[in-house]
């Protein structure tokens, strides 16, 4: 691929703040929204394996409704945080991102309803097995069939968008032009080493579930041990699976001896102590933030050089400063999201501490927190379309 091909691609307009900044923002956001992917992943597995075994299992009569509910959430949460890395790489990677849209358009298309479909079949079968221990099984398992496809159908996108040598043999295979949108393409290394990634997630998850209920009397004493327990085999098992995977990953496109590659891999090891030992879940979960911006970062290191091979280097892309843009994006992200995640994240914990009914509007932080948080959106809103209608009517009269 000629660099002058990939250059005129470009946003004429250019970018409205430093590139750089763009690039970390993708790493972190796509880290958050890989999270709550690989959380759904988990969860809605072993939601399926509990539908078998909570009719004869009280420990699993209570872990699998939850399981279900934690998967419908964090699908719901992975698709809201799946804009923002979209959005990012559309700024910097712009030729990347529509030129894969073009070649798999049709898998594009498929995929918006596919995750449309599963996500409803799975709300399904949350309300199948609640009305009956076990019920829904059929649906949980085609929901959980298609949200799998989904994922491997971003795969592709993903794959397709890094490689820009092969975009012309695509489009026009022997020289014949295919227009279909039919595009496909799956690393599976790759692949497997981001699924086998859900497996330490979900054992995390099962780690901070024991260690959190561990306080509540209605929780009894051999659920939070078998929790924490079964946590630790899958976080371990699914650790060393992802470990060997990453190395062969990186071994085979020759970047193990790399210093972000040895750090990840450190990371890891460091992490599979931590989860062995067990000793505090909530620390381990902070080491497990760590280690996935390092494979975002990862993702991202790969491509930067892969582009950089052929003359595309994001930090030459021409800056035209939007500075009150950029100053909305960043009080919208920064204050009216930190304090509206830090008020949902306070009820959640004060909810899931409290036995019986808990009244928010009692509590001195969630009213308080609750308050500023509309306060803020209410203040947002007012910003934003004020300003909207503004620059409109300054344009249009």
């Amino acid at each position: 691929m000629d660099a002058s091909v990939l250059l005129a691609l470009r946003d004429p307009a250019g970018i409205p703040f430093y590139p750089v900044v763009f690039q970390a923002l993708y790493i972190l956001t796509w880290a958050l929204h890989a999270a709550f992917v690989l959380l759904a992943l988990g969860s809605m597995g072993l939601s399926l394996y509990g539908t078998f075994k909570q009719k004869d299992d009280q420990r699993w009569k209570i872990l699998t409704p939850h399981l279900i509910q934690t998967g419908k959430i964090s699908v719901s949460l992975l698709i809201v945080l799946g804009v923002a890395p979209l959005l990012f790489t559309q700024v910097i990677y712009d030729p990347n991102w529509y030129t894969t849209n073009a070649l798999s358009g049709m898998w594009i298309f498929i995929f918006i309803y596919a995750l449309v479909v599963g996500y409803m079949m799975f709300y399904w079968f949350y309300y199948a097995n609640k009305a009956k221990d076990g019920g829904g099984k059929m649906i949980g398992m085609i929901s959980f069939a298609i949200l799998v496809f989904a994922g491997i159908l971003m795969h592709n996108f993903a794959v397709t968008s890094i490689m820009p040598n092969e975009w012309m043999n695509m489009y026009a295979p022997n020289g014949v032009v295919d227009n279909s949108g039919w595009t496909f393409n799956i690393d599976i290394i790759r692949l497997a080493f981001m699924v086998s990634l859900s497996l330490p997630v979900v054992g995390i998850f099962l780690q901070n579930y024991s260690r959190f209920v561990s306080t509540r009397e209605d929780f009894s004493k051999d659920l939070i041990d078998y929790t924490a327990s079964f946590g630790t085999r899958i976080a371990s098992i699914g650790l060393l699976i992802s470990a060997v995977l990453f190395v062969l990953w990186m071994y085979t496109i020759g970047y193990l001896m790399h210093p972000v590659i040895i750090a990840t891999i450190a990371g890891v090891l460091v992490l599979l102590f931590m989860v062995m030992t067990n000793k505090n879940s909530y620390i381990t979960t902070g080491v497990l933030v760590v280690v996935a911006l390092l494979i975002s970062g990862v993702r991202e290191l790969i491509r930067y050089d892969l582009m950089m091979g052929l003359g595309y280097n994001i930090y030459d892309y021409p800056v035209n400063f939007e500075i009150p843009s950029i100053t909305m994006f960043l009080l919208t992200f920064l204050i009216m999201g930190g304090v509206g995640v830090a008020y949902l994240l306070t009820m959640a914990w004060k909810v899931g501490k409290s036995q019986g009914i808990f009244d928010g509007s009692k509590d001195k932080a969630v009213n308080t927190l609750g308050n500023y948080t509309l306060g803020i959106m209410s203040l947002w809103m007012v910003v934003f379309f004020g300003w909207g209608m503004t620059i409109l009517f300054s344009n249009i009269l």
